[in-house]
């Protein structure tokens, strides 16, 4: 029985050798995961300024009827960005845009990212302002503060803590996404993995490696979305 146990031990050290140990191909999943990590960064910070700024102008034209086409230009953003697989967009930005071009695919890939998740982002943010009491806008307007005061001063930090779940699901989604960079042949994580398999034929522990360094990531940025909901929380008392 010990026998058997040590024997599939050494296979299994064997396999991890062969994986990740000979030739370094453990650099490929260290290289993948910092290219993931970047693109996930900035496309958030793109989808993040993108979406609050459509949702200010959505919200703006639902209460007082004013940025009618700019209303109008963002609906037809979100229509088209929500209505179309992710994966399409990253391949026509990259093939059909700047298929001309030799152009950096992290930058593709960030921005592709960055205008699919501004469009979840602005419906999300949307839904937070309006969920604030029309009191709330009468409060401030009462107090003299303009438009913008109010919904800088008032509106936006109660909306931010009701929708920090959404937005924190909203990036973890984001994050997952990036897997699919591959297909425009950036060696991203999932990549990575691919490319071990590649040139190990062994399937099992890359693409394992590869999924349990995701699920560390999000459990990861959990955590800090958790940490930083429960600190808002806590100002209220």
């Amino acid at each position: 029985m010990f026998e058997k146990i040590e024997e599939k031990f050494q296979k299994f050290c064997d396999r991890f050798v062969l994986n990740f140990i000979e030739d370094d191909r453990y650099m490929y999943l260290v290289k993948g995961l910092m290219i993931t990590l970047v693109v996930t960064f900035f496309a958030v910070l793109i989808g993040a300024l993108l979406g609050f700024i459509i949702a200010l102008i959505r919200s703006t034209y639902t209460k007082t009827g004013k940025l009618r086409i700019l209303n109008f230009l963002c609906n037809i953003y979100i229509t088209v960005i929500r209505g179309t697989p992710v994966m399409v967009q990253l391949l026509i930005i990259y093939f059909v845009i700047f298929g001309s071009v030799n152009i950096n695919k992290v930058f593709v890939a960030v921005l592709a990212f960055g205008l699919n998740s501004g469009a979840y982002v602005a419906e999300i943010v949307r839904s937070g302002i309006m969920a604030v009491d029309e009191g709330q806008f009468e409060a401030g307007r009462s107090l003299g503060f303009t438009y913008a005061q109010t919904m800088r001063i008032i509106i936006l930090p109660q909306a931010i803590k009701n929708i920090l779940p959404a937005l924190g699901n909203e990036f973890i989604v984001l994050l997952k996404e990036t897997s699919i960079c591959g297909y425009i042949a950036l060696e991203d994580l999932t990549k990575a993995g691919d490319i071990i398999r590649g040139r190990t034929y062994d399937a099992f522990m890359p693409l394992i490696a590869v999924a349990l360094i995701y699920l560390v990531l999000v459990i990861i940025f959990t955590k800090l979305v958790n940490s930083l909901e429960r600190r808002l929380r806590s100002s209220d008392h």
